[in-house]
């Protein structure tokens, strides 16, 4: 499939997902032009804040390809991705990100992110949501004992 085929089935899953009680947004992932996994909004069907489509087209490739490093894929969504989407394919190792509207578009419908970007920009200590450190020391227990593990899976 061609670059703008792969945009107009995630544009479509998006429209689609809408009429089935799901949010305006959809995702493809590919590799080579192929179709690996799909993914739609299903945040209040599924009660879940991080059913995102991105999310759910990476949950469903990496399930498929048993990997978690989606190396050599292309993503197409429908809408520019969300901070914590965004987060999801850097972190999946996605090639490309192919965006059809952008997140102003969003926001003129009420998905409005920007707030989320603009809070990542502020020191922990000025946040809206109060962020506290606790057990710092405890908590590199965990940290010392993956630095000891010698069969670890780097990610």
């Amino acid at each position: 499939m061609t670059q703008k085929e792969l945009m107009r089935r995630a544009i479509n899953l998006a429209v689609e997902n809408v009429a089935n009680g799901g949010g305006p947004f959809g995702a493809v992932i590919a590799k080579n032009g192929k179709i690996i996994a799909e993914g739609v909004n299903r945040v209040t069907p599924n009660h879940d804040p991080t059913a995102h489509a991105e999310v759910m087209a990476i949950r469903s490739a990496c399930s498929k390809l048993q990997t978690f490093d989606l190396t050599g894929c292309d993503i197409y969504a429908s809408c520019e991705p969300c901070p914590m989407c965004l987060g999801a394919i850097y972190w999946a190792h996605l090639d490309r990100i192919f965006y059809g509207a952008n997140q102003h578009d969003a926001a003129e419908i009420d998905f409005d992110d920007a707030f989320i970007y603009e809070e990542l920009a502020v020191p922990v200590k000025d946040r809206h949501k109060q962020m506290l450190n606790l057990l710092p020391e405890e908590a590199l227990a965990a940290f010392e004992a993956w630095k000891q593990k010698t069969d670890k899976v780097v990610y």
